[in-house]
């Protein structure tokens, strides 16, 4: 009923910044962020009036964008978390989206991108401690080992984004064995590992509204 059908590279026009949905093709000059950076439609290069109620919603519309197109239900339960646990609810909230399989699965490079991850865990491409787990939602914690299982490391789209994971880096609290297409939890993330420009206290003054 949610599913977003539409060209994904209308949702960089919207936010006013590359999110990556098309892996290596964003880093080209056929980017259609590159060609055209205003927001889509016909009065996409205008100037409306900017509402603190509008920037608010812009930065939670993006960062559910971000991580996989999320759905409002299932973005507003990890704001609900995030604020059960002790410490900032925004940066406690960006922490718990960057311990998600998928992009857990995308940052070491097993897929150029979250929705790519998605499918590699849906179908069972993707091992946690050993184990199959197709639940892209999951929350990894330190110790856990993510590996891309062995019949499924010939695939062309898999060894086609490890070849680029080095142009993007793999952040601190990850350690990826590239040969063996596994990595570690070294530790929880942390703010200062998410380099994407998110005010999250846009977020909490809105759920606090």
């Amino acid at each position: 009923m949610g599913r977003y059908i539409e060209s994904v590279c209308k949702i960089c026009r919207r936010e006013g910044m590359k999110l990556f949905f098309k892996g290596d093709r964003c880093y080209t000059d056929k980017c259609a962020f590159e060609r055209r950076s205003y927001a889509p439609g016909q009065h996409g290069q205008g100037r409306g009036k900017v509402t603190p109620y509008a920037l608010q919603l812009r930065e939670k519309q993006r960062v559910k964008r971000m991580y996989g197109l999320l759905m409002e239900e299932q973005f507003h339960g990890y704001f609900k978390e995030a604020e059960r646990i002790k410490g900032i609810t925004g940066e406690n909230l960006l922490l718990l989206l960057e311990r998600r399989l998928d992009n857990v699965a995308y940052r070491l490079g097993f897929a150029d991108s979250r929705s790519d991850a998605r499918q590699l865990i849906l179908h069972r491409h993707v091992l946690v401690n050993g184990k199959n787990v197709n639940i892209s939602s999951y929350l990894v914690k330190p110790g856990d080992v993510i590996e891309v299982k062995e019949k499924s490391r010939n695939k062309a789209r898999v060894n086609e984004a490890l070849e680029a994971v080095e142009r993007l880096g793999v952040p601190q609290w990850l350690e990826l064995d590239k040969a063996s297409h596994k990595g570690v939890i070294k530790s929880m993330p942390r703010r200062e590992d998410i380099t994407m420009p998110i005010q999250e206290q846009f977020i909490v003054e809105l759920y606090s509204r």
